[in-house]
């Protein structure tokens, strides 16, 4: 309904070209781009913190300071998917279904009592959260939202595959792969907190994150160059998981000896369902086991970057040529998440 509504308020007025950023945002006004300011107010008001608002690839709203780079808890995760399929296109992974056990290979001397099943865990499987790593079941059997196999993950991946040190790894992978490519103006980290604190951690501002969700929304195209191929840019955001596939039952199953976690230190970690709705680490507006909309109030083609019950976010709408960020905020759970996006949308419907 809301959409229909939308669109009506759409139809009067003629879209303003589509842009890019360069190394600054080009910007117009809310209503220059069909929103109302008021109702931004308020949005921005219920989520608090500091965020911006994106749509036609212009910077049109935001609110604190935007340009401030902070850790963005699990929304990074998302940029890990990014860079592994990055690692499948050039050639350094044959394919997401490779064994990770290729680059790591202590996944075959771990739980000889459940047949080594961590040797089968493919690179597919991390970057949906069904490896079971440190639980019992099977690799793909279970879904089992883990910080321990993310950070398996994260170390396979950018020192093994890329060859990357903790010292080096924005010089060598991040910047020269992606960031630099996007012009992003607040120098984006994997190291939000240095070298020895949770290395992995994305450290982004607001409105750089927008600029990756832009390169989603643009199907892996920056400016005519072509980041990531186009299908697997869509892959990431359109591939939830089956809801015939269950929440792990949380038992707990051996790890490689010194595994750190990079965030969680709960054993077992099993953290969340994923409601029909997790693709590639990005969340999706999917429906869950009970037929209920994982954003009820959201556009159904949103997808987003989440961390900390939504506390740190970075959602897109391509129906809508949308992008909202924020960090630093009051939200706290998918409910509060579903509200913040009832009010954005609702900046559309505004007279």
């Amino acid at each position: 309904m809301w959409f229909m509504l939308a669109q009506m308020v759409f139809a009067a007025m003629e879209p303003p070209e589509r842009v890019v950023p360069g190394e600054t945002w080009a910007a117009k006004t809310p209503e220059e781009v069909g929103l109302d300011r008021a109702a931004l107010d308020l949005f921005a008001e219920y989520v608090g913190g500091r965020g911006c608002v994106v749509r036609y690839g212009y910077m049109v709203y935001s609110w604190g300071d935007a340009a401030e780079r902070g850790d963005v808890a699990s929304a990074a995760k998302p940029w890990y998917a990014h860079f592994l399929l990055k690692a499948v296109e050039d050639g350094k992974i044959g394919s997401v279904d490779d064994p990770a056990v290729r680059f790591e290979p202590r996944l075959n001397e771990i739980n000889p009592n459940l047949n080594h099943k961590d040797a089968k865990i493919a690179w597919r499987h991390f970057a949906n959260q069904t490896s079971c790593y440190g639980v019992t079941e099977p690799p793909g059997t279970a879904y089992c939202y883990n910080d321990w196999q993310m950070a398996l993950f994260w170390d396979t991946l950018f020192l093994n595959v890329y060859g990357a040190t903790r010292e080096n790894v924005d010089e060598t992978v991040v910047h020269p792969l992606l960031t630099d490519a996007l012009q992003c103006e607040d120098d984006p980290t994997f190291m939000a907190f240095g070298v020895k604190e949770r290395p992995g951690r994305v450290g982004v501002s607001p409105r750089d994150f927008a600029r990756f969700g832009l390169l989603y929304l643009n199907g892996g195209n920056w400016r005519g160059r072509q980041l990531l191929r186009r299908d697997l840019a869509a892959m990431a955001v359109s591939e939830p998981l089956s809801n015939a596939i269950p929440q792990s039952a949380g038992e707990a199953a051996a790890m490689i000896d010194g595994q750190r976690s990079i965030g969680s230190r709960n054993v077992p970690d099993n953290q969340t369902d994923h409601y029909g709705s997790y693709s590639w680490l990005w969340w999706t507006n999917g429906i869950d086991r009970q037929g209920i909309r994982h954003w009820e109030d959201a556009p159904d083609d949103a997808y987003a970057a989440s961390g900390h019950g939504g506390k740190r976010f970075m959602g897109v709408v391509p129906s809508l040529d949308l992008i909202v960020s924020w960090n630093d905020s009051g939200v706290q759970s998918w409910e509060m998440t579903n509200e913040a996006w009832r009010r954005l949308v609702a900046s559309f419907l505004a007279k």
